[in-house]
């Protein structure tokens, strides 16, 4: 039996958008992404190891979503990310608490209701 080639490296994750540039607004603006590109119909941000896309197309292609996802975002202070955020108007799902034995963890939601965290030292 021959070993299993791993499929490799996650690359990038897909949102599905209903208002592209709302969402675009928010992932820049809010969280300091910046577009590595963008069209009408897609846009690809910058989130450090990875791309984070955003397309109103994968509402058509999984119109229910199959289970509960989350994009985790690594900060350095959970603490301080969520004040910076809170003070530009996003609602934090769940104050910042302890996860692990060293990391904590916040929660909110982009505008079309993705879970998002915050993730990293107190």
């Amino acid at each position: 039996m021959s070993a299993i080639q791993p499929i490799g490296s996650v690359q990038t994750v897909m949102l599905g958008v209903k208002d592209l540039n709302a969402s675009v607004e928010f992932y820049t603006r809010v969280l300091g992404l910046t577009v590595k590109m963008q069209s009408p119909v897609l846009a690809l941000l910058d989130a450090g190891q990875i791309t984070l896309g955003l397309s109103p197309g994968h509402l058509r292609l999984a119109p229910q979503a199959a289970g509960a996802t989350e994009v985790v975002f690594h900060v350095p202070s959970v603490r301080s990310a969520q004040k910076e955020l809170a003070g530009r108007g996003v609602t934090v799902l769940s104050e910042p608490g302890q996860a692990t034995a060293t990391e904590w963890v916040a929660h909110f939601r982009d505008p079309d209701g993705h879970l998002l965290s915050l993730f990293g030292k107190e």
